[in-house]
């Protein structure tokens, strides 16, 4: 029944996480598949390039809340005593969220890059750290206007972040979590190694350019 349990967070999690946002508003707005236009990426930024400011903050916020809705809710099902602690539960509903998002089953397995759901675990799971992180993004973002290197510079300086409120302000960070965080950095690099190629290239997309 523990197996079975696990199993069930594990799945409605990745299905809170497949709610193929940016794919449905592009949809409804315009009649488009939004993978077929700007970055061809189903996520907030490329929302935000193709149909404007309103539905790019609509579908990032959506994106967040869906990793909130997995990290917080979904790991609280339970039939019987699963026997493993609360932290684990919501690691495991969280990154089935993300791997959801990235690999969503509503639209042929082809999602996003996990940016804004892995965020909405992370407020669940460190809120002070991914403050810090989001401080980092904007900084980096409005000073370059990518978005991309925002959200990877973000996402590898949060174990840093992590390490740094552990060992010098003495806020203790549980090793599973200091080595999740380290994993989502990894991912997140890995879904943008098109963008790093780009940037690499000079021919990425600045924030504010169709």
């Amino acid at each position: 029944m523990e197996i079975l349990n696990v199993i069930v967070i594990i799945v409605v999690g990745y299905l809170v996480g497949s709610f193929p946002t940016a794919i449905i508003t592009g949809k409804l707005l315009k009649g488009i598949d939004i993978r077929e236009h700007g970055s061809g990426n189903a996520g907030g930024t490329n929302v935000f390039r193709v149909l404007g400011k309103g539905p790019g903050i609509f579908v990032m916020a959506f994106d967040i809340f869906k990793g909130i809705v997995a990290t917080y809710y979904v790991s609280q099902i339970a039939f019987t005593d699963i026997g493993l602690s609360p932290v684990y539960l919501q690691i495991i509903a969280g990154l089935s969220a993300i791997v959801g998002h990235i690999w969503t089953i509503f639209a042929g397995f082809k999602g996003g890059k996990g940016v804004g759901t892995a965020a909405g675990m992370l407020v669940v799971l460190y809120p002070i750290a991914i403050l810090v992180c989001f401080i980092i993004f904007l900084v980096i973002v409005f000073s370059t206007r990518y978005v991309s290197l925002g959200s990877i510079l973000a996402a590898v300086f949060l174990p840093v972040v992590l390490f740094v409120m552990h060992t010098v302000f003495d806020r203790p960070v549980e090793p599973v979590l200091m080595g999740l965080a380290s994993f989502i950095a990894l991912l997140i690099v890995f879904t943008h190694r098109t963008n790093i190629q780009r940037l690499i290239n000079g021919t990425e997309n600045r924030f504010g350019k169709k």
